[in-house]
């Protein structure tokens, strides 16, 4: 099952693409995002996969992701990433997100940084469900992990 999200006309989503069980996000490079070289600094990629792993969930109608029915959240448990090549100032980007795990308390993402259809960063992004009150580590809510589940893109 494909989930396609649901931008505003005209709004900056609507380029967005669900490919199967790829999302796919457009992004630029503004200056805001690069050193004094012109490169994106290395931390913005991670921006760019956590914007594409929000508007992921916001495709499944989820309106704030990272904060969930019954006092759970959403938190970056780990990253493991790998930069490839430098993405420029006023570059054309896509970030992908994959979740390639669905598991009790937390899911795993496969994304990417693409320039033209080129990965220039891949990254393996482990988000744990949390309780609220104690950070501590909760199951998802069986409606998130229902929804989840449906679209065809856990393990």
């Amino acid at each position: 099952m494909t989930h396609s999200p649901v931008p505003q006309a005209n709004s900056p989503l609507s380029d967005v693409q669900v490919s199967g069980t790829l999302f796919q996000l457009p992004l630029r490079v503004y200056i805001e995002d690069t050193d004094a070289g012109g490169i994106v600094y290395y931390v913005n990629y991670l921006k760019y996969m956590e914007r594409a792993r929000t508007e992921w969930m916001r495709s499944f109608g989820f309106e704030k992701p990272a904060i969930l029915d019954e006092g759970k959240l959403f938190v970056v448990h780990s990253a493991n990433v790998q930069y490839l090549r430098p993405a420029l100032l006023d570059d054309e980007l896509t970030a992908t997100a994959q979740m390639s795990k669905l598991a009790r308390s937390y899911l795993i993402f496969s994304q990417t940084i693409e320039r033209q259809g080129e990965p220039i960063c891949r990254g393996d992004i482990k988000v744990a469900c949390v309780d609220q009150g104690t950070m501590k580590p909760a199951a998802i809510p069986q409606a998130i992990r229902d929804v989840l589940k449906s679209s065809g893109t856990a393990d």
